[in-house]
């Protein structure tokens, strides 16, 4: 009987009853939407943010005292220590590893380009001498892991914003046919391959493939390389003034096999809270094991300092704090688009349910004559709006799963993956938001009087 009621009186008045479920499904939506893309947001943002360059930085911990303004380290680029590249693969092995997207080491070293320094088609003899920063690096290497698979990593991955015309030179000494006529031809190694900075090449008209460079090592081995330049790179910074190689061509160079002056890492975080930003020596250990099982960018700096003997790593603030108040921001957007969606269902739910009790005043004042009491009128009108609610919590939640994949499509590139947890979020959420806004006028009609009712008046 109960049921026959709840179902008796969706025959009897759709239209009302469907002008309450289309509200809920437009407020459903917005919510599943807005859920959805915040689920989402914070390792889709992570990834965009990568964009901006690494987070990381790793140096000797014994090195000279840091003299940096604006981000920019002025110190010599010979001095201070230097680290192992050979501890560089235990980077993978720290808890986070898979957060660690990409590491590029660097070794700095002074140089210098000779007046006849290059050859090629726009060669100009008469060019002066001049001191150039010479830079080692990987642009896209393969580093071999200690669980036996391997890594792709470079400069091109940590630092994604540089414009490279042409293209990145091999990390390796390229292998090319030499024609020995008539005798046939055989495969040696060729030149190393070298970047030139934008600024430095227009100076002495450099362009891709069209020159090759020599230098000269200002250290103390006063060695020359030739190398092919493969691109022009424009970074706005001081590379555009240097000459890039692969890192071990640079190391024996400057006397340093199998080292590294710094350690630039990308790593995927989430934003730094109070609790991120309080000094793990002081944390109780309950405290210490939350921290470091987060994602913030100061544990991910701690575990790799802890994998890295020897090592300092420090936060590049400018770009990680860019990153947490971009995040919170959209973020508390979304939340406030929630609740205003959330805010805007339980007026519309409440103003149909009181519209509804005042038209069912009579029926309901019959009910409570035959012996109906309070609890059931009220228990029976909470059954039709839960019935609501749910339906239109299913369909809100089909039509926010579209919106959510067109905002994540535009926005982000990908759409974001539906998800059971925001289905049962949505459904209990209309639910509650169907009771709240329809409490008023539940215990209005569970406080009516039936024999004043009944009379008409």
């Amino acid at each position: 009987m109960f049921l026959r009621l709840v179902a008796d009186s969706f025959t009897r008045r759709p239209r009302r009853k469907l002008l309450t479920a289309a509200a809920l499904s437009l407020g459903m939506a917005v919510v599943t939407a807005a859920l959805s893309v915040s689920l989402d947001v914070g390792d889709r943002l992570a990834s965009e943010f990568r964009s901006l360059g690494a987070n990381l930085v790793v140096t000797p911990a014994a090195d000279s005292l840091p003299l940096e303004i604006g981000g920019v380290d002025y110190r010599p680029v010979n001095a201070g220590a230097y680290l192992p590249d050979s501890d560089l693969p235990k980077i993978k092995t720290v808890f986070w590893h898979n957060n660690i997207i990409a590491f590029a080491p660097v070794l700095e070293i002074s140089a210098t380009l000779p007046k006849a320094s290059y050859s090629g088609a726009n060669a100009r003899p008469d060019q002066p001498e001049i001191p150039i920063l010479l830079m080692g690096t990987w642009a896209s290497k393969k580093v071999p892991l200690p669980d036996g698979g391997t890594f792709l990593t470079g400069i091109a991955k940590t630092n994604p914003w540089f414009q490279i015309k042409g293209r990145w030179f091999s990390d390796e000494t390229p292998i090319v046919r030499k024609e020995f006529p008539p005798y046939g031809h055989s495969y040696l190694p060729g030149l190393p391959e070298c970047v030139v900075g934008e600024k430095l090449a227009a100076r002495r008209y450099f362009f891709a493939d069209q020159a090759v460079v020599s230098v000269i090592s200002a250290t103390g081995s006063q060695d020359m390389q030739v190398c092919d330049i493969t691109g022009i790179v424009s970074t706005g910074g001081p590379e555009e003034e240097a000459v890039i190689m692969p890192l071990a061509t640079v190391q024996r160079l400057a006397g340093r096999e199998g080292q590294y002056r710094k350690l630039y890492v990308s790593a995927l975080t989430k934003p730094e809270d109070n609790f991120a930003r309080r000094d793990p020596k002081t944390m109780k250990p309950d405290e210490f094991e939350r921290w470091s099982c987060s994602p913030y960018v100061s544990s991910i700096a701690y575990s790799i300092k802890e994998a890295l003997p020897g090592s300092d790593v420090r936060v590049i603030r400018r770009v990680a704090e860019g990153e947490g108040a971009i995040l919170t921001r959209v973020r508390t957007l979304l939340w406030l688009v929630t609740f205003a969606a959330l805010l805007a269902a339980a007026l519309a739910v409440g103003a149909s349910s009181a519209a509804s009790v005042m038209e069912r005043r009579t029926e309901i004042g019959l009910m409570k004559a035959l012996g109906a009491g309070s609890v059931t009128v009220g228990f029976l009108l909470a059954a039709e709006q839960l019935v609501l609610a749910f339906v239109g919590g299913g369909v809100g939640f089909s039509l926010g799963i579209i919106l959510a994949r067109l905002i994540g499509l535009k926005i982000f590139g990908v759409a974001p993956a539906p998800s059971l947890l925001v289905l049962v979020a949505i459904l209990a959420l209309a639910a509650g938001v169907t009771l709240l806004g329809s409490a008023l006028p539940l215990r209005r009609a569970s406080r009516y009087e039936p024999a004043p009712i009944l009379r008409g008046e």
